[in-house]
């Protein structure tokens, strides 16, 4: 509730831009931070909503090992991707931010320097895990082990994704370097610590003592630490990729991930606005962190600890961390290509972002481990979205339409019966119950509600029976008035269902007030609830669907692509798909070398790229040849986010004849290689000093 504060702050745990995202962090997180903030904005409250990419840590590095590029490569195409994800699912952030910025750059370290210059950093020199052939130290991720508490035998140096257990190279069993599957050995290096142990009787305090309220996943977690007591941890890493340690004998040194990343919450709402300090130092602010229970030990007892050393921030107000979303039956595993891929399923399901919304949020795993079935998801969408929700609108539009006119039709108060006033009373009790359920973080309970209010819609409709009453107007006139009254509450039901589940259904929400001829205005909280929202006598327009039928034969495909992708994975990593069994294409027809001399190919830069409109395929290419600036019209847009391909360079066919694309001159041609999954690829021209040099 809101009684103490005068905003609100809401964060999304950072991604790592270290590969897509799969809808097990959308249920994790996102979509239950997105309900939350829409929620809010719709009582007209101060929400600012705050995200962005993790763009550093050991994830990058070795993503970037493995693909045989740089670690900003990886960070740049993946932070776009994921932007892009989040963006055509509805999330709605205030801001979408990365870490390698250089506010977050700045605020990280001087963060940092301000608990140094405190002196509260234990510095150690301390034995820790070398790769004698890789000529490194390895931080945690770079060690791979047996769990001593579960056993997988793929456990890291820091944490085992298969249990959830907190670790350290130490604890693991038969540990290995993962860049040269050696075994590591101990070396001495310096390293700062941050004091865990002095904070314990505070936290005790703050999180055992004052908030009891919190989930009991959260808080169980969070006693479960406090009481095993708590240890100094490093807040630094040897590395090369990261934030620089702000300290003139820490050469080689980096900010530790968990250090830097929940700063980053920070440094992203100081580029979204200059009040910053508003949200982040005034009590009256109230902070919430949306995250998985992987990382709840780090928004609840860490960075809570930082806040609380440094001093002048405020606290989280609440950490509602979901638990994991396993895919039929299995956990997610992204190195076995078990998972559901934002970007995919866009792909797969256009027009249905609504959908897959509304199940993961239906089935959110709230309290425990819940599992994504695609039958389940089937179900839900055709049993509940189309045949409850849907239907009931869809009906209440064309019976409107038939019987009265296509307008609101009036109320008669002199025949009203039993079943009206409940209806009223129902219509008021939804908007009650869905908004305790979304204050309290309960969403999934107040998706309940929306979609039992509509099912008490149908259950009146169909008691009141209009199409049966309309049979016999001719000889009794008053029946026109029990159609009314009939009609007139379902179209103030619909009204009220657009606002109830507009925080989880936005687009759906949308089509909803298009076919009410109402502006959006209507979608604010205070709103819901009544039963006068469309006023008499407004012409409304044709019904539309709001969801389509999903068919067996999408779900079978998606099943099969997902035990495919799974176990080409496997097969790919036991390496028994040989180079020489990928698919080739055919040479194109022979040509003598006059053919070839005719081309022009120059090295030019990209300084400008633009989405051509209405052309899913293209962008508005400005290249710097060096000589002049050409403007060339390329079909890469589904593989590449305008942003991030600026100032990259490209061989271009200099001298090719112009020609017009969707009304612009495209004066060339650049040229690009495609990888095995069809992913186009920039031709790196390392070798080439400057634009304008030939290619030949």
């Amino acid at each position: 509730m809101m009684e103490n504060y005068k905003r609100i702050l809401v964060t999304a745990a950072l991604p790592y831009a270290n590969g897509p995202i799969h809808i097990g962090h959308l249920a994790g997180c996102y979509i239950p931070a997105d309900i939350y903030v829409r929620y809010q904005r719709a009582q007209k409250r101060d929400v600012k909503f705050i995200g962005g990419s993790d763009e550093h840590g050991v994830p990058i590095t070795i993503r970037a090992m493995k693909e045989g590029v740089t670690p900003q490569d990886i960070v740049d195409k993946y932070h776009a991707q994921i932007k892009d994800s989040f963006e055509k699912m509805g999330i709605s952030f205030d801001i979408y931010s990365r870490t390698s910025n250089a506010i977050h750059h700045q605020t990280a370290a001087a963060f940092f320097k301000v608990l140094y210059d405190k002196g509260l950093f234990e510095e150690r020199e301390s034995e820790q895990y070398y790769d004698a052939e890789a000529n490194m130290f390895l931080a945690d991720r770079y060690i791979t082990g047996t769990c001593p508490v579960c056993g997988n035998p793929g456990a890291y140096g820091d944490q085992c994704e298969k249990c959830g257990s907190s670790l350290s190279p130490e604890q693991l069993i038969d540990p290995r370097s993962t860049l040269s599957n050696a075994i590591p050995e101990k070396k001495t290096t310096k390293h700062w610590y941050f004091p865990l142990q002095n904070y314990e009787a505070w936290l005790k305090q703050w999180i055992l003592e004052g908030h009891k309220e919190w989930k009991n996943n959260v808080y169980g977690q969070c006693k479960s630490w406090l009481d095993n007591g708590l240890h100094p941890r490093a807040m630094t890493r040897d590395s090369n990729w990261g934030i620089r340690v702000p300290l003139p004998d820490a050469e080689g040194k980096v900010l530790y991930v968990w250090f830097d990343a929940p700063i980053g919450y920070i440094s992203a709402t100081k580029e979204l606005t200059e009040h910053w300090a508003d949200y982040w130092c005034s009590e009256d602010t109230k902070l919430v962190h949306f995250i998985g229970k992987d990382n709840i030990v780090f928004h609840c007892i860490i960075f809570p600890a930082m806040l609380k050393a440094h001093g002048g921030f405020v606290l989280p107000d609440n950490v509602p961390a979901n638990e994991f979303l396993n895919i039929e039956g299995d956990k997610v595993s992204t190195s076995r290509n078990w998972a559901v891929w934002v970007h995919e399923y866009i792909q797969d399901f256009p027009g249905c972002e609504d959908v897959m919304r509304y199940v993961l949020c239906a089935n959110a795993p709230e309290a425990k481990d819940n599992d994504f079935t695609w039958k389940d998801f089937q179900d839900r969408n055709n049993s509940e979205l189309v045949a409850i929700f849907g239907n009931f609108v869809n009906r209440t539009f064309v019976l409107m339409h038939k019987l009265c006119n296509g307008k609101v039709p009036p109320f008669h108060n002199d025949i009203i019966d039993e079943a009206d006033k409940m209806l009223i009373a129902e219509i008021h009790a939804a908007k009650e119950k869905t908004e305790q359920a979304l204050e309290t973080y309960h969403f999934r309970d107040a998706v309940f509600e929306v979609i039992d209010l509509a099912r008490k819609g149908n259950k009146y409709m169909q008691e009141k029976e209009p199409w049966i009453v309309a049979k016999s107007l001719n000889a009794n006139r008053e029946n026109q008035k029990l159609i009314d009254n009939c009609l007139h509450l379902c179209l103030q039901l619909t009204a009220n269902l657009s606002i109830l589940i507009n925080p989880v259904l936005p687009n759906t929400s949308r089509k909803m007030l298009h076919m009410m001829k109402v502006v959006e205005r209507m979608l604010d909280w205070e709103n819901a609830g009544r039963a006068d929202l469309l006023k008499v006598g407004y012409s409304l327009r044709a019904p539309e669907l709001l969801f389509r039928k999903i068919e067996d034969a999408e779900i079978a495909a998606q099943i099969e692509k997902l035990h495919a992708g799974g176990q080409e994975q496997v097969k790919q990593q036991a390496g028994l798909i040989e180079e020489t069994e990928k698919t080739v294409l055919p040479l194109k027809p022979e040509i003598v070398y006059d053919d070839f001399a005719k081309l022009d190919m120059r090295i030019g830069t990209i300084v400008s790229a633009e989405k051509v409109a209405k052309a899913d395929k293209l962008l508005k290419l400005e290249i710097d040849l060096g000589f002049e600036k050409r403007t060339i019209v390329s079909g890469i847009a589904q593989h590449f986010q305008p942003e991030s391909i600026l100032n990259k360079q490209v061989v271009v066919v200099a001298n090719l004849a112009p020609r017009k694309m969707r009304g612009i001159e495209s004066n060339g041609m650049i040229l690009m290689a495609e990888d095995a999954s069809g992913q186009l690829v920039f031709i790196n021209p390392d070798s080439f000093t400057g634009n304008g040099s030939t290619v030949s």
